[in-house]
This record gives structure tokens, sequence and C-alpha cells, in this order.
């Protein structure tokens, strides 16, 4: 960990540290290698060979199920929300030149991706696969991401992540002591409805809700992939302080909404915040192409 210094924290008595987690593999950051691991262990368990997944065209665990597949020697399939688009994105360009074959779900028919119907569908046109949810968040994800606080050999108060589809934040928030939170900025509108999903899939884990957490979701800036001038701006003056390029994203989102809660006051003189990075807003330009 590292801590920030900022001058917008100077007379807070806010102390905040960063969590680097998206210095775990250039192409496998962070809260994506942790919430693939164990699922990448059930797939080699189960002897399947191709990975399928979910996800928009800016997905970062699109990129990283690809890259997954490229190491790790796994067929990969990416089920794109929306149309196809030519050219390729910089983040589906570096999915398809890490191997994974890419195809198309209109909005309607994504919306149904978990039915019975769409994923018989998916077999019939690509055979056997192991299959990830959108996000990669299920029991398995929740298992690898609270392994997270174990490793936080500094004392905290508060741990901050980005939240897409709740694993991240449904696993950390399990692995918390008595006397931590943790909160979770929803990168997509109208987030509030993802406390449930998280409640659920720490059921599917633990049995029951995990660990004291609560959500901030008035910081999508429009929504999901959609950015504002004031975000770029923010995104543009923290890599020239701190020489960290966020992802717009995700992390820059949570970033904003830290430096934003403390200046509210909303966090006391004393507190100490851990903010979790799980990825960079850097694609390999060689493997963008």
């Amino acid at each position: 960990m590292a801590e920030l210094r900022d001058d917008r924290l100077n007379d807070t008595g806010v102390r905040v540290l960063l969590k680097r987690d998206d210095l775990i593999h250039p192409e496998i950051p962070g809260n994506k290698w942790r919430k693939l691991k164990y699922n990448v262990s059930s797939a080699r368990r189960l002897g399947l060979d191709t990975l399928l997944t979910f996800g928009g065209a800016y997905s970062n665990h699109i990129r990283a199920t690809a890259a997954v597949g490229y190491y790790g020697g796994f067929k990969t399939i990416g089920v794109i929300r929306g149309e196809e688009h030519l050219p390729l994105n910089p983040s589906l360009a570096y999915a398809a030149a890490r191997g994974m074959r890419l195809t198309y779900l209109d909005r309607t028919t994504y919306r149904a991706k978990t039915s019975p119907a769409v994923i018989s569908a998916l077999h019939r046109e690509f055979g056997d696969f192991y299959l990830l949810p959108e996000g990669g968040s299920n029991k398995e994800a929740v298992l690898g991401c609270a392994e997270i606080p174990a490793e936080l050999v500094e004392p905290f108060d508060v741990l901050f992540c980005s939240v897409g589809t709740g694993g991240t934040l449904a696993g950390v928030a399990a692995g918390l002591g008595e006397r931590q939170s943790a909160v979770g900025v929803p990168v997509l509108k109208g987030g509030a409805f993802l406390e449930a999903e998280i409640v659920e899939l720490q059921q599917s884990a633990y049995g029951s809700r995990s660990g004291t957490w609560r959500l901030e979701c008035h910081y999508h800036f429009g929504g999901y992939a959609k950015r504002t001038t004031e975000l770029d701006a923010f995104v543009e003056e923290f890599d020239k302080k701190h020489g960290l390029l966020l992802d717009w994203v995700y992390e820059a989102k949570m970033m904003y909404a830290l430096f934003d809660l403390v200046g509210r006051g909303t966090f006391a003189p004393g507190t100490t915040i851990v903010a979790l990075i799980s990825g960079s807003g850097e694609v390999p330009e060689e493997l963008s192409r």
C-alpha cells in the first residue's frame, strides 16, 4: 500500500492509503484476477476448456477473461451487449488480440442472457463451456475478493471500492474486521438496486449478509461508461499529481466520490481510508490495434 499525499486532504485529518491491486498483473489486474481464479479452478476441475462470459463494449471483465484464457490455455468467448461496431474500440480490440471470440446480442436478448433459452442457444452455437456471469460476480468471485482485507497490513477504518456487479464489495465487506466498514461506489445510474444483489452474492457464499457496508450512488457521472468534462479533469489532475492514470469507467468515479465525501466532512478526523485500485486506465497499446 502507498499513502496518498494530496493537498485536498491536508485540513481534513483523514488519511488515505491506496491498495494497488492494479499491479497484480498488467493484463489481469486486481479484483478481476481475484474474481476469476477460483472460477478457473472450477473450470479445470470440470474438465472444461472454454470460458464464456458477458459484458459491455468497455468491460474490463471481458478484457481480463480474454487474458486469463490466453495465459491459462482456455478458449474464450465474449458475448457483448449491443451490435458490432467496427473498428473495434481499444477494449474489445485487446480482447480479440488475446484470442477471444466476440459475439453480440441485441439489447432485448441481452437482458434475458441468463434465461435457459439464451443459454441453450449459446450451447448449440459454441458447445460446452464454463459460464462466467457478467462482471464475473458469483460465489467463487466473492470468496476470492474476501481475501483482500487480510493483505492490508496497516490499520484502517474504511475501505472504498468501485461497484459494477457487486462481487468485489460483497467479498471485501465479508473479509473486514469487526470495527471496519466498506463503501461501494456504483458506476452505473440507479445503482441502489445493487444492494439486494450484493446481499444475494453474500448469501451464496456465506449464508447471510456479511460485514458493515453501504453504497454511495450519486457518483455515476451519467451512467456506466459515461464520462463528463468534470470527471476527465479529475482524472488528468490525479495523473499529474500522483502518476496514476485512473480507469475512468470505474476507479476514477470511486476516487472522485472519496475526495468529495471526505471534503464534505463525512469522515471524522483520524479516520484511515483504504482505496482499492483494481485497474488502470491503460489498455496495452500494442494489443489494442
